[in-house]
C-alpha cells in the first residue's frame, strides 16, 4: 500500500494498516521538520475524537486537548452565545492543534514498524486500473523513483499528485463564494473563552482559540490583496473594531507569527475511486474553514477506507472498496451543505442596493432564529460538531 501526504488522513490510514499488519509506505513532499510543525486546523469533533481512540491514537489530545463547547456571535443586535455541547447530540469539540496531532500520529506509525519517505514529492499515478498501479517519485536528492502497490490512497490535497492523475470523466463540482479572508495566527492568548463570530458591516472576524497563548484570527479581506499588505496594527485596530471591542472588551494583542490568505471555495469530485487510486481529505474534496470540517472529514474518510482495505486484502472481501466512494460522499455533502450556510450567516454584501439590503436583512433574521430558536440551535450544534 502507497499513501500519498503525511497530513491526518494518510497518518491515520497508515497507523490502522500497519497495527492490521498490512504492509505500507507513507510518501510525503515536505521535510519532516514542516510537517510537524504546520499549523492548520485545530477543533477535533467527538466523532474524530472516537476514531483516534478506538485506534489508539489519542494519547496525546487526552493529555493536552483541551474540550470546548461555546461559541459566541457580535452582531448589530448585540450579542448571544451558544453552550452547543448541551444542544443536539451533546458533543463538545476538542481543541487540539493540527501539527500537533500529526506529530503524535507520525510517531506512532514509526513505532509500528512504519515508514515515511520525507522529502519525496509524488509526481504521477499511473496504470491505476492495473493490480499494480505505479506511483513515480523525485527522490530527496533530486532522483526519480518508482513505487509499486496493489492499492494507492491519494491523501496529498488539491494540488497533489493524485488529483494530477484522474483519468478522464471525473465531475468536480465547485463553487467559489466570492469571500476572502485572511488568516492570522498571533502570540496572544485568547481574548475569550469561546469561539468567536463578529459580523460587521466591514466584513466578518473570527477569534478561535489554539492554545492558552496562541489564537487563530480571520478576518474578511479584499481578494487579490497580499497577506502583508495591512500593517500588525492595522489588523488589530480591524480585529476590535468588528469584534465591538469598545463594547464587549478589548483584544489581547501580540505578534502574528503566521499570514495566510484563504479564498473560501469548495469542490467536490466524484467518484472517490478510480480503479486502485482512492481520494482521501482534501484530495477528494476542499471545503471551506467556516466550520472546521477539512481535518474531520479526513480522519472519517481514512478510518473507512482503512476498514475497506483490510476486508479486501485479509478475507478477499471488496465490498467496503466499492461502497468507499458513495460512503464517503454522503458525509462530504452533508458538511458541504451546513459550510455553505455558515458562510451565508456571516458574509453579506456591502452595497446599499436593493439586493443587498434584502439579503443583510436574511442573514439578521437567520442570526435572529439561532439566539432565539430551541429547534435551530440543537440544529445548529448537531451540524456544527457532526461529520
Amino acid at each position: 500500500m502507497v499513501v500519498l501526504g503525511a497530513g491526518p488522513a494518510g497518518l491515520v490510514l497508515g497507523n490502522i494498516l500497519a497495527d492490521r499488519g498490512i504492509d505500507c509506505v507513507v510518501l510525503e513532499r515536505a521535510e519532516a521538520a514542516q510537517v510537524r510543525t504546520r499549523a492548520r486546523a485545530g477543533f477535533l469533533a467527538a466523532n474524530t475524537v472516537r476514531i483516534l481512540e478506538r485506534h489508539g491514537l489519542a494519547e496525546g489530545l487526552r493529555r493536552r486537548g483541551q474540550p470546548h463547547s461555546t461559541c459566541e456571535f457580535r452582531t448589530e443586535d448585540g450579542r448571544f452565545r451558544l453552550d452547543y455541547g448541551a444542544l443536539g447530540q451533546r458533543e463538545p469539540h476538542t481543541v487540539y492543534p493540527q501539527q500537533d496531532l500529526v506529530s503524535d500520529l507520525s510517531a506512532r506509525f514509526l513505532e509500528r514498524g512504519g515508514q515515511i519517505r520525507f522529502g519525496t514529492e509524488a509526481v504521477a499515478v499511473r496504470d491505476v486500473d492495473s493490480e499494480r498501479p505505479e506511483v513515480v517519485v523525485r527522490e530527496a536528492d533530486g532522483r526519480p523513483g518508482l513505487w509499486r502497490a496493489r492499492y494507492v490512497a491519494g491523501c496529498d490535497g488539491r494540488h497533489g499528485a493524485a488529483r494530477r492523475s484522474l483519468p478522464p470523466g471525473v465531475v468536480r463540482h465547485h463553487r467559489d463564494h466570492g469571500v476572502t479572508w485572511l488568516g492570522l495566527l498571533a502570540e496572544a492568548p485568547p481574548s475569550l473563552d469561546a469561539v468567536g463570530y463578529a459580523v460587521h458591516e466591514r466584513g466578518f472576524a473570527g477569534h478561535m482559540a489554539r492554545t492558552s497563548e496562541v489564537t487563530r484570527y480571520y478576518l474578511q479581506y479584499e481578494r487579490g490583496a497580499p497577506a502583508d499588505a495591512w500593517s500588525a496594527e492595522r489588523i488589530w485596530d480591524e480585529l476590535e473594531l468588528r469584534m465591538r471591542a469598545k463594547e464587549f472588551g478589548p483584544l489581547l494583542r501580540g505578534r502574528f507569527v503566521q499570514r495566510s490568505v484563504v479564498d473560501l471555495t469548495s469542490d467536490v469530485l466524484e467518484p472517490l475511486r478510480h480503479g486502485a487510486l482512492f481520494l482521501v481529505g482534501d484530495a477528494a474534496g476542499l471545503i471551506s474553514p467556516s466550520a472546521a470540517k477539512g481535518a474531520n472529514l479526513a480522519v472519517l474518510e481514512a478510518a473507512v477506507l482503512a476498514d475497506a482495505l483490510t476486508a479486501d486484502l485479509t478475507a478477499g472481501d471488496p465490498r467496503g472498496l466499492d461502497a468507499y466512494s458513495a460512503r464517503c460522499l454522503t458525509h462530504i455533502w452533508r458538511a458541504q451543505e451546513f459550510s455553505h450556510w455558515m458562510i451565508g450567516l456571516l458574509h453579506g454584501p456591502s452595497g446599499a442596493d436593493g439586493e443587498s439590503l434584502f439579503h443583510n436583512s436574511l442573514r439578521r433574521a437567520r442570526l435572529a432564529s439561532l439566539r432565539t430558536s430551541r429547534s435551530q440551535q440543537d440544529w445548529f450544534a448537531e451540524h456544527y460538531v457532526g461529520v
